[in-house]
């Protein structure tokens, strides 16, 4: 039986970590952190949950069931699964994440250097995207060129940063703005949504499983247990990034009071720290970093679309690449504005999904539980997302004053209601089986 060398499992870790690692993972903490000055670890905790918690929790629930998210939403149907899973790849693939790793390693690393013109962005993201086709191609070889080359200079770049974020702190901790005074938790377990990890892991799991299968591991077992040590290591290595980036904000009061996006603030402490050279570390870091993403990304959404569509995966791999490429030219600022109310309604069903998937085992009939309680959250999700979007005047005063809706976790308790409510329908009912006989 083929099993995996010591430094297979390192190399799948390392890999799996350098791909949940883009721009948004490098640029929303900074932020959060000088937003939240002395709550900053508060607010990190929540951050945490959404951003390290779900997608390791993620990976372990898609290799459960051999990678593939329609295996983990067979509760809910074919049609209802089908959907949820196009929405996700979407999202986190051609739509938002995707063009968004060329436009923000565009914005943060060479706009600085080159100028922010259309033409400039246009020239990088055509470059960008040919390597991104270029590496796609060959998914087999993801372990090699990922695991073995890009992850260990990325994580190299990376540890640079942390390490001096903690060692040459610019400066003290700032005053926390009023809404990181009021919810530091809350806040900070929002801002992890834009990260967009937990999509990310469901549509990595099957890019990991395949990784682990091209070296010749057909036993489930193996599969399943592979994956879940790469998720962990991946884990590990986020909240390694998340803590110092979380570190190098609060300190950086000093020098980027004024700072509206983690951008700056990076920017600022790196030419701060690192003088003449930080301009050129900083575009380094960024695009190797949303490189790496925008290539497992792209892998995952044209393995998935092979299956659902009549066209071959390097067929797919060029038409994502391509629609990437003119979405990416729309700028960063427009990409943001449109997924941050997407993100909040798709993210509820998604978290209900992977939680449920654990308690399986113990309903009567899981569509039964799945279903109702995932229609709930996606119901109130769109609650937080018209609401995000500015549309609150259109909600009438009873949704627009919802538990927990000021924190834009409106879904939580509905959620939860629907839960306890479908569990006891569930056991009234029985097993399918049994209604039959």
């Amino acid at each position: 039986m083929k099993v995996l060398k010591g430094q297979d499992i390192l190399a799948l870790g390392f890999m799996t970590f350098a791909l949940f690692v883009g721009a948004g993972n490098i640029i929303f903490p900074p932020i959060v952190g000088l937003q939240a000055g002395p709550h900053a670890w508060m607010a990190a905790f929540g951050f945490l949950i959404t951003a390290v918690g779900l997608p390791v929790v993620t990976v372990v629930a898609l290799a459960k069931v051999g990678g593939g998210m329609d295996a983990l939403s067979s509760p809910i149907g074919k049609v209802a699964g089908g959907l949820l899973a196009a929405v996700s790849y979407l999202a986190v693939g051609p739509l938002f994440a995707t063009p968004r790793t060329a436009t923000v390693s565009f914005e943060v690393g060479l706009a600085p250097l080159t100028g922010d013109s259309p033409t400039a962005l246009f020239c990088y993201s055509l470059v960008y995207f040919i390597v991104v086709l270029a590496v796609s191609m060959y998914p087999g070889k993801l372990l090699d060129t990922v695991g073995r080359f890009l992850a260990p200079l990325k994580i190299i770049a990376l540890a640079a940063l942390g390490i001096a974020a903690f060692a040459l702190p610019a400066g003290p901790v700032g005053d926390a703005q009023p809404a990181y005074q009021a919810a530091p938790f809350s806040q900070g377990f929002i801002n992890g949504y834009l990260t967009m990890d937990t999509l990310g892991a469901l549509v990595f799991g099957i890019v990991i499983v395949n990784a682990i299968r091209s070296r010749g591991v057909e036993s489930p077992k193996l599969i399943t247990r592979y994956a879940i040590i790469a998720g962990l290591i991946a884990g590990v290595g986020l909240a390694l990034v998340y803590v110092s980036l979380f570190r190098l904000g609060e300190g950086s009061h000093v020098i980027a009071a004024d700072a509206t996006n983690g951008a700056m603030v990076l920017h600022a402490y790196v030419q701060h720290t690192f003088g003449s050279l930080g301009s050129g570390f900083l575009a380094v870091l960024i695009s190797l970093a949303c490189l790496v993403t925008a290539v497992g990304l792209t892998c995952a959404c044209a393995e998935y679309f092979s299956r659902c569509l009549p066209l071959s995966y390097k067929t797919l791999v060029v038409l994502l690449a391509g629609f990437s490429l003119l979405v990416s030219n729309l700028g960063l600022t427009k990409l943001i504005a449109f997924s941050i109310p997407v993100l909040t309604a798709i993210y509820p069903p998604c978290i209900a999904l992977v939680a449920l998937s654990f308690c399986k085992e113990f309903f009567r009939s899981p569509a039964r539980v799945f279903a109702p309680v995932m229609a709930v959250s996606l119901a109130f999700g769109l609650v937080d997302a018209l609401k995000g979007a500015g549309f609150s005047d259109w909600l009438p005063d009873s949704l627009a004053h919802l538990p927990l809706s000021d924190q834009g976790l409106a879904w939580l308790v509905p959620s939860v209601v629907a839960l306890a409510a479908a569990v006891v329908v569930d056991r009234l009912i029985g097993k399918p089986a049994e209604a039959v006989a």
